[in-house]
């Protein structure tokens, strides 16, 4: 499957972002999907995650409450909405599928999803 991920861009503290990923050559909702991040000078960060059963994982940390993931099955697209965003959230973002035999314990860790966007960049100046 590929991802194409976009929608990123340059935002002010407190202002909405969504990010999408389109899938082609396979269909979305077989596959368990997420978003990771990564900040300069940083390791690639788990954000959220979709199982395959429509189950909805967050980061323990800031992102609850703020970002949503979701996705279209008829546009076989992920989305990230993203709130109330803040400095901290500026990074790369990615989309990513894995296989959807991945159980929960292990959906936060990136080394459990085969296929990557190229991913996109989000900027929140304060």
């Amino acid at each position: 499957v590929q991802l194409q991920a976009s929608g990123g861009g340059l935002v002010q503290a407190g202002g909405s972002l969504r990010l999408s990923c389109v899938a082609s050559g396979g269909t979305l909702s077989t596959y368990n999907m997420a978003w990771f991040r990564q900040a300069p000078g940083k390791e690639r960060d788990f954000v959220a995650a979709l199982r395959f059963s429509g189950a909805t994982y967050y980061s323990a940390d800031s992102v609850k409450g703020r970002f949503t993931i979701s996705r279209d099955r008829a546009k076989n697209t992920l989305y990230l909405q993203m709130n109330n965003l803040e400095p901290e959230d500026t990074a790369v973002y990615y989309c990513a599928a894995g296989s959807k035999t991945t159980i929960s314990m292990y959906i936060s860790n990136l080394h459990k999803y085969d296929y990557w966007g190229q991913g996109t960049q989000v900027t929140v100046s304060s």
